[in-house]
């Protein structure tokens, strides 16, 4: 599936509606093939779009098995863009919802930074890094400070 992304905005706005109708292959269509993320989930690292596949889908397929939606909302978001190069920061808050009442489960929030690289017409994230501050005293990771 080939999504045409041609404004930054594009990427998030297909982020958001992907996650929340857990689909991957629209969802991974935001990404370079050779990706390299830094996520702050259970793995240091994924390079390239095969093992990231794997992580999304046991993540949608997750929110499946619970009856659980995500609401995605992007914050503080600084984009910075030339010609080929684009780079992003901001907070990300995901809040689950039931799906059958709509109630709001839980919530939390992370920071993330996009790279991207304009191929052809579209934007592609080429790395993504997702981060929490860590509570020195605990050593775990501090959500929803924002």
């Amino acid at each position: 599936m080939t999504v045409s992304m041609s404004v930054v905005q594009d990427v998030l706005d297909n982020y958001k509606s992907a996650v929340y109708e857990k689909d991957v292959e629209r969802f991974l269509s935001s990404y370079d093939p050779d990706v390299l993320i830094y996520d702050c989930w259970g793995k240091w690292e994924s390079r390239g779009i095969a093992p990231w596949k794997e992580s999304v889908t046991e993540w949608f397929n997750g929110l499946a098995a619970d009856g659980v939606y995500l609401n995605v909302d992007f914050n503080d978001l600084v984009v910075e863009e030339n010609s080929n190069l684009a780079f992003i920061h901001c907070t990300v808050t995901f809040a689950a919802h039931q799906e059958e009442s709509g109630e709001k489960l839980r919530q939390i929030t992370n920071r993330f930074t996009f790279g991207l690289r304009k191929e052809k017409d579209s934007w592609l994230i080429t790395h993504e890094h997702s981060s929490l501050p860590i509570d020195m005293n605990t050593g775990k990771g501090m959500f929803n400070l924002k």
